[in-house]
């Protein structure tokens, strides 16, 4: 087969204008490349240097709280305040590094204004919803809470800036929004130093009913914890379709409730079985008729 020098000659010399070209843009662009690249170290620079600062500002903040012995939630609040408001700026000192004028930001922010706030309603409000739990205190770090509109409960470890952390008794955490909190009602279970104990105890009609009042009042003043110098009261709280109800009332240290309330179930339980005091449970009795009656 020939080969068609006229072509390779073309394609030879179409590859050189190429390269040329190619070369000439580089060798026109080189100043920008570099320049480009310098911006790029700088703005690299910048953000480790900027977030080495960010720690050192907080880890400031948070010893500077500590020494005034504030409260938790407020030093947790104002780490959040500063942790996003630096990074915010960091990220501005960023952008304007590669020649972004800030009044070009600042203009760009204002027409968005609106479109953001409308599109960011829950976390302003959940932002206002963490000033109003910081002012006001319906609770505070280490507080037991229920939010009663979706019975969320547990302790309170972190008030953050958007949300709420809590610890259940089983050890897992929930999240739950500021605005949420602020906008519901919500328990306090631990607002005060002591916690009223308050049982329902059921016993058969045909048990003795002086004598479990006497048993209920004998365990409340020996049990320790329980505290004698507040009210103490058994009582007949209802009678039942199929058992007397009766009612305990008395107040223990809030750190002991439950040891206290779980070692007298026990006790009532045993005791009762002891003495001859019949608990009921639902149960089914079936009579049969006699083959005279069938």
């Amino acid at each position: 087969m020939p080969v068609n020098t006229e072509e390779i000659a073309e394609t030879t010399e179409e590859t050189v204008e190429n390269v040329n070209m190619f070369l000439q843009f580089i060798e026109d662009h080189i100043p920008d490349m570099i320049g480009f690249g310098f911006k790029i170290l700088f703005a690299v620079i910048l953000i480790i240097a900027g977030k080495y600062i960010i720690k050192a500002v907080r880890r400031f903040a948070a010893r500077a709280f500590a020494r005034s012995n504030a409260d938790t939630g407020v030093s947790q609040f104002t780490d959040s305040i500063i942790k996003y408001g630096l990074y915010t700026v960091l990220v501005i000192l960023v952008i304007t590094s590669f020649g972004v004028n800030l009044s070009s930001i600042t203009a760009i922010l204002a027409a968005a204004g609106v479109a953001v706030s409308l599109a960011l309603q829950g976390v302003i409000s959940n932002f206002a919803g963490g000033v109003l739990i910081l002012t006001l205190k319906p609770f505070v770090v280490g507080d037991y809470i229920v939010e009663d509109n979706n019975k969320n409960e547990g302790t309170v470890k972190e008030i953050q800036l958007f949300h709420t952390k809590l610890t259940t008794v089983d050890n897992k955490t929930i999240v739950i929004p500021n605005g949420m909190l602020t906008n519901n009602s919500l328990t306090n279970v631990t607002a005060k130093d002591e916690r009223q104990l308050d049982l329902r105890i059921d016993i058969s009609y045909e048990s003795d009913l002086r004598k479990a009042k006497k048993i209920l009042e004998d365990m409340l003043q020996n049990t320790p914890g329980i505290l004698k110098d507040m009210e103490m009261s058994v009582f007949v709280d209802s009678l039942g379709t199929s058992s007397v109800v009766l009612g305990i009332r008395a107040w223990t240290r809030m750190e002991e409730y439950w040891g206290i309330r779980w070692k007298l179930l026990e006790d009532i339980k045993l005791t009762f079985d002891e003495e001859g005091i019949n608990i009921p449970y639902t149960q089914i009795t079936v009579h049969s008729a006699g083959k005279d009656q069938m």
